[in-house]
């Protein structure tokens, strides 16, 4: 089915949308065109989501397609799993992604091992959107990033988009790749714009983008810090520093080669992620480089750049320095690059 989407098009001049605006186009464009595809979630239908993703689409397409489900993640999660199996496209949506821990049982223990358990004779194709991250002043229970939990489990996939026209394409791929899917939408990003096409468009999972190009530090960074990194890289230029960005798009699958070859060139590498430092993936990234080719090329110590160990907290100026912010990525930029480690 994927391939009869462009992959990767060049973005139109002029037809700018927020991310809700480009996941709500996506969906309502898929759904059109694939009857086997449902939405099914908490207050998706006449709510339109907690974020408003789904306005308007239990209108077009009725409550059978637009389910509405119970307070229960453990529910919606094995609906999902159980349709999926049947040859159905289930897109869950969770409110918040600090409640994907009530349906822990349903995504490790089934959907992650359906497959290799049967031989693959059967198959999980659905995708769990996640509204994740902080900013928002939603304290400690509604502010989580727990993404590297699910690149642990073998069988499940993980994906991070870093602003709208990567949140189409990569839901695209998402939605046809035949396995489990965990989808994290970083909540500040919802409402960022950028350039989209109308159409729809698939972006590969498993290939990662360089974001920006530079010369004398890799930044790898994920969802909402992409954007975040990319200021910083803006900021720095000013200085003479010229920062690479590179955004994995997917955890797992992970591009390796991408990242690699950005640290060939640059021989420097600072990985940025909001969720906490502490058994973060920036720890992952950290040891595929080291074992890598690009570990001959390192003039300075790998840092990462992660987010406090500890919850998230409601006071807004406490919850602002508990995860990394532009001033905090142009500090260890300029670190890492003049030689202060």
């Amino acid at each position: 089915m994927l391939e009869k989407f462009p992959v990767n098009p060049p973005a139109p001049e002029g037809r700018v949308i927020t991310c809700v605006e480009a996941l709500r186009e996506g969906l309502r464009q898929l759904m059109e065109q694939d009857p086997s595809i449902f939405l099914i979630g908490e207050d998706i239908g006449v709510y339109g989501g907690a974020f408003g993703v789904t306005a308007g689409l239990v209108d077009q397409f009725g409550e059978e397609r637009v389910r509405d489900t119970p307070i229960s993640e453990a529910a919606l999660t094995g609906a999902c799993v159980g349709s999926a199996l049947t040859g159905m496209h289930p897109i869950g949506e969770m409110q918040f992604s600090d409640f994907v821990v009530l349906a822990m049982e349903q995504l490790v223990m089934q959907a992650a091992k359906i497959r290799f358990m049967f031989g693959g004779k059967a198959s999980v194709p659905m995708v769990m959107r996640l509204a994740a991250g902080s900013g928002t002043g939603a304290a400690a229970q509604h502010s989580e990033n727990l993404e590297n939990w699910f690149v642990h489990v073998p069988g499940l996939k993980v994906v991070m988009p870093s602003n709208a026209y990567e949140a189409k394409g990569l839901l695209v791929s998402a939605v046809y790749d035949g396995n489990p899917v965990m989808f994290f939408e970083n909540k500040l990003m919802y409402k960022t714009s950028c350039a989209v096409p109308e159409e729809l468009y698939s972006i590969p999972l498993g290939k990662a983008n360089v974001a920006r190009a530079g010369k004398d530090l890799t930044i790898v960074a994920t969802s909402i810090m992409v954007q975040r990194s990319l200021e910083a890289a803006r900021q720095l230029a000013a200085e003479g520093i010229e920062l690479e960005v590179v955004d994995p798009r997917t955890l797992n699958p992970l591009d390796d080669e991408t990242l690699v070859n950005s640290v060939i060139k640059t021989g420097k590498l600072l990985i940025v992620h909001e969720a906490v430092q502490t058994g973060g993936f920036g720890g992952e990234v950290a040891a595929r480089i080291a074992a890598s080719p690009a570990f001959g090329y390192l003039e300075a110590p790998i840092r990462r750049l992660g987010g406090k160990d500890m919850p998230i907290p409601y006071n807004r100026n406490l919850e602002k320095h508990a995860v990394p912010q532009v001033e905090d990525i142009v500090e260890e930029a300029r670190k890492l690059v003049r030689g202060a480690y």
